[in-house]
Formats: structure tokens, C-alpha cells, sequence
């Protein structure tokens, strides 16, 4: 006979007060429910709960996944560091990556990704292009040293993500594979019941030309998107946008301006009662070279530093001590007359504008009326900004909305970074020896998690989604001495176990405000109430957690139509 589950066998210690450590409400709620609990910095045991949660997001995953004709396997959490090396991430990526030493004194890493062990595995076994494509995937706990691990499963040291990684002869094979890969994602985040938005995202430490991430809208997100009524998204850093910057003050000629103590941008636009827009902003930095250079960028928007390190290499901020011998004044830098050695760079948005307010290279004034090509002339214009609310779309131009996001899930088109490096190469049909065109592709299963909590949330505790809820009814009995009130809750929960409803029973001899308080907690999108008046008129309570919604159900018909209710939810 199909099982319930009980609350008073249920292992799921709930916390009366809000956790001091939890900033945000999916790290305070997860806590309270009873559903994780911190073992080390950002490590986390995962109860009862919110494993059964965990294992419907992984079914809906594979689910997924298997629907496209991806493959699932295991590959070792170790991985020697000798593929590491061979790809070249062994330096690059970092201080993230966790290394370990075996007794033997051999380097491993602790894999926070696998895209060396995958290529390492297929390159001696796909060997003519009759075998592809292939796309293989698993899930596996994967692990980052995070500097400062905070915001419960949102950023953890250890965590659960499903990888995929996709192998193809030509350039289309592997669009085709990326794009099957994406709106198996898309399903994914509409299946678990996340609104999230495709964005177009830098790859990072990963690589490749081409990425899309899916973010999750959530106030608390740590990434800022931007985003368009016509469809287009962008996370800040990645977004091209069209930049409106203003004209600067000044007549046709140049005239130096004394300007005391004023070395920040918000000082100076007051001083001349312009907009930020108007001013110009200068960044100094050094290059992976050793070249000292001078960025400058429109007054109202942000260095972006990813953009700046595609074409810059490893650079760095100037300090102090750098910026006086390089010839640089602090806060009054700008494009007229620099010293000789250090080179120029302007963003893009910037190159139609004629009349530019900029620091003097002199403490204590600023220049206005300078012009582009008369009185400076930069070595390129470079996409160097940030994009921000206001600015206009890269494809209709219409201005910007501006939002915040949690990274649940990422595409990438690798191209031949991998397979290059690692020498996996197959024969095509004139014979000839090919690299694979590769993709992969990541769902954070325990950031999912967090992420369907941070969303789906109130005042009371967690509103779970069905097709991921833990139990999707609870059927309360609010008095377990009374007989007939036990039967008749006993009898609902056996009946929508037997029609394949995941039901827990809470059968404690509790009052009926904790038994309510916890279930709302807890989060189960339907509750069932039993209770000695209810029953002795031959019906009982249906509550919907999503809407708080109450209505009176006959005994009799209760379970056939919650039953009814759940699988019209379900994915």
C-alpha cells in the first residue's frame, strides 16, 4: 500500500526565530523549515525536505535532458591536475579552485566543472564524425573555495549542479546542440516554477564566444540585468547597449577652468550644473603589458572591468604611487596632454560627441570645449561601460528596465577551446583530423532551490510550486483524541496516497496554531483540515497556501478532488 508520511516521524527541526547568519528569505526560511542546516562555511546538510524538493528538480532535469537525447553518466569529483594543465585553467582559474594533494604528492583538483574530464574521456573514443553528435550529462556535487561564501545555497562551497557537455563535427552541429540545450533550460526554470529570463552573459572562467544565462528575478539577486519589452536581456556586464551621453559645457575652443578640490564626478557636473552624462570620466590602469593607460568613459556610467580585461589581458587599477610617476594627477586625469608613455582609450558611446568636459592633467582644473580628433585623438574606441537602466536597446532602442537576478542556469558554445587544447580531435569525411565543436551547459539543482524559495515566499514561510514541493498536501488533524477525527484525517491521507498524491499526515497531539504555523512554513500548497465540528457535518477545510484561499469540502469527496487540483499543477 502507498505510504504518507508523518509529522511526527518527519526529521525536520524547525527554528521559532529567524536565524541571525540569514540575510536573505530563502536562507531564513530554509533554515526555520527545517529543511538545511550549516555544517562549515557555506556547506550545507540537506534535511528531509528539501531533499525530496532537490529530487523533483533532478527528475525534472533529466526529464529534460533525456527529451533532447542527452546522455546521463558519472564522471570522478577528482580530477587530476595534469588536464588542468593541459587546457591551461590550472593558473588561470584561481584561488576557487579547491586543490588537493594525495600521498603520492600528486595535484588534484576538486571539480567545479568538468569540461577537462569530459574531453579527456571522449577524445580517444568518438573518432570519425559518424558518432556525432554526442551530449552527455550528470549531476554531481561540485565544489569552489569561495572567498567569502554567504547567502545560504545561493553561494556555497559545495553544491549540486547538473553539467552537459555537447561534442559536434561542424559549427551548425553545435548551434543546433546549443540551441536544443537552451530551451531545454527554458523548460526547466517554467517547469519548477521560476520566472527567469534568458540573458546574454559573459562566459568567464569557462571560455567561449557565446553564453546565455537564466536568471531568476528576485530583488535579493546579486546579479543586476537589464532587459527589454522587445525580448532582449543582458546581464551589466555582458549588455552592448546604446549609450545617450551628453554634451559637455564650454564654447568652440578649449578653456581651462579652475576647479578646487573637485576630483569627483558628482562634484564637478554640480559645479558646472550639468548631468553626470555630461562629464567625462577617466580610469587608470595597468595592462597585462605593464602599459600605463587611460580609459575614459561617459561621466554617469561604470568602469566595466570584464569588458576592459577582453582587451586589456590581466590589468589593475593604479594606485596612488603609480598614478604620480606614471605623471597622472588623481581625480583630474584626462585625455589632453598626456604624459608620454601612457596610451588612450575611449568607449565606444562616446566617439560622436564634440564638446567634452575632462580633467586638465593638472590639480585643480578641468578643461570644456575639448574635441575628439582635434584635440586628442585615442588609439581605439572600446566597448568599456556597464550597462544601466535608460539606455537604449541594442535591437529596437528602446530605453532599458533594470532588475536584479540569481544565476540558476547557463548555456555556452565553447567552439574549439577545449578540444584545441586538449588534442580531441576526430576524422571527418575527407579523413581529415578535426577538433570538436563543444558546448556545455550547467543547472545549479541546489541553487534552483534557493531560488524557487526566494521567489515563491510570504509573510508565513514558503510557498512551494507543486510539481517541486517536498509533500504536496498536508491533511491536519486538529484534535488526535478525538477518534473521529484522526479516522477521518488517517483516511483522507491513505486515500491520496493511494491515488499517488505525496500527502504528510501531521498526527502529533499539538495545538492547532503550531500544527497551521508549520504547515504554512513548511510550505505544502494544500492543506486539509480536520477538525471535530467539520467532521461531525461530514466535511472538512481545503486551504491553498499559494492564494490562502478556504473552502468547505465533503469528507467523502476531499481526496478525489485535492488529487484533481495537484495534478493539473503538476509538470
Amino acid at each position: 500500500m502507498p505510504r504518507y508520511m508523518t509529522m511526527s516521524a518527519l526529521y525536520a527541526p524547525t527554528l521559532k526565530e529567524d536565524p541571525a547568519e540569514a540575510e536573505l528569505a530563502s536562507h531564513r526560511l530554509l533554515l526555520r523549515a527545517g529543511m538545511i542546516r550549516r555544517t562549515a562555511s557555506g556547506v550545507y546538510s540537506y534535511l528531509p525536505l528539501a531533499w525530496r524538493s532537490i529530487k523533483k528538480i533532478e527528475r525534472i532535469v533529466r526529464e529534460e535532458m533525456d527529451a533532447i537525447g542527452a546522455q546521463e553518466m558519472l564522471t570522478p569529483i577528482l580530477s587530476p591536475a595534469e588536464l588542468w594543465e593541459e587546457s591551461g585553467r590550472w593558473s588561470v582559474y584561481g584561488p576557487e579552485l579547491m586543490r588537493v594533494h594525495d600521498r603520492h604528492d600528486r595535484d588534484f583538483a576538486l571539480g567545479p566543472t568538468h569540461e577537462e574530464t569530459i574531453t579527456d574521456l571522449v577524445r580517444g573514443e568518438l573518432r570519425s564524425y559518424k558518432q556525432l553528435p554526442v551530449s552527455l550529462y550528470q549531476i554531481q556535487t561540485k565544489f569552489r573555495d569561495e572567498r567569502r561564501p554567504r547567502f545560504g545555497l545561493m553561494r556555497g562551497r559545495e553544491f549540486i549542479m547538473k553539467d552537459a557537455y555537447s561534442f559536434d563535427a561542424n559549427v551548425e552541429g553545435m548551434q543546433a546542440s546549443y540551441d536544443a540545450m537552451k530551451g531545454a533550460y527554458a523548460r526547466i526554470c517554467e517547469r519548477v516554477g521560476l520566472k527567469a529570463l534568458p540573458v546574454v552573459a559573459d562566459s568567464g572562467q569557462i571560455g567561449g564566444d557565446t553564453s546565455v544565462e537564466f536568471m531568476a528575478l528576485a530583488d535579493a539577486g546579486e546579479a543586476a540585468i537589464v532587459y527589454c519589452d522587445c525580448g532582449y536581456a543582458a546581464d551589466e556586464e555582458a549588455a552592448v547597449v546604446q549609450v545617450k551621453a551628453a554634451e559637455g559645457p564650454g564654447g568652440p575652443e578649449v578653456e581651462r577652468v579652475h576647479t578646487p578640490g573637485l576630483g569627483a564626478i558628482s562634484d564637478v557636473a554640480a559645479f558646472f550644473d550639468v548631468p553626470e552624462s555630461a562629464c567625462r570620466k577617466s580610469i587608470a590602469i595597468v595592462d597585462g603589458e605593464g602599459r600605463a593607460i587611460v580609459c575614459i568613459i561617459p561621466g554617469d556610467h561604470e568602469f566595466n572591468e570584464i569588458k576592459a580585461a577582453k582587451h586589456f589581458g590581466d590589468f589593475r587599477m593604479m594606485g596612488d604611487e603609480e598614478l604620480e610617476d606614471a605623471g597622472l594627477v588623481k581625480g583630474f586625469i584626462g585625455p589632453v596632454g598626456l604624459p608620454e608613455g601612457v596610451a588612450l582609450y575611449c568607449d565606444g558611446s562616446l566617439e560622436g560627441s564634440t564638446c567634452w568636459l575632462v580633467g586638465a592633467n593638472e590639480a585643480d582644473y578641468h578643461l570644456t570645449g575639448v574635441r575628439p580628433g582635434r584635440d586628442f585623438e585615442p588609439i581605439a574606441w572600446l566597448d568599456l561601460v556597464s550597462a544601466k537602466e535608460g539606455d537604449g536597446c541594442p535591437e529596437c532602442g528602446l530605453p532599458l528596465h533594470e532588475a536584479r537576478g540569481i544565476e540558476v542556469s547557463q548555456v555556452f558554445q565553447l567552439g574549439t577551446k577545449y578540444s584545441e587544447s586538449m588534442h580531441a580531435t576526430f576524422a571527418d569525411e575527407d579523413g581529415q583530423e578535426k577538433p570538436f565543436q563543444m558546448g556545455c551547459y550547467g543547472v545549479g539543482i541546489s541553487r534552483t532551490l534557493a531560488a524557487v524559495v526566494e521567489q515563491s515566499n510570504d509573510e508565513h514561510g514558503i510557498v512551494w510550486p507543486v510539481p517541486v514541493a517536498p509533500y504536496e498536501v498536508a491533511v491536519l488533524a486538529l484534535s488526535m483524541k478525538d477518534a473521529e477525527v484522526a479516522d477521518a484525517a488517517r483516511g483522507l491521507s491513505e486515500a491520496l496516497a493511494e491515488a499517488g498524491i505525496d500527502v504528510i499526515f501531521d498526527d502529533r497531539d499539538e495545538r492547532a496554531g503550531v500544527k497551521f504555523a508549520e504547515a504554512d512554513l513548511m510550505g505544502f500548497p494544500y492543506q486539509l483540515v480536520c477538525g471535530k465540528r467539520g467532521i461531525a457535518n461530514g466535511v472538512c477545510e481545503l486551504k491553498d497556501r499559494a492564494t490562502g484561499e478556504r473552502s468547505e469540502v465533503a469528507l467523502a469527496e476531499a481526496a478525489a478532488m485535492v488529487a484533481s487540483l495537484v495534478r493539473e499543477r503538476r509538470s
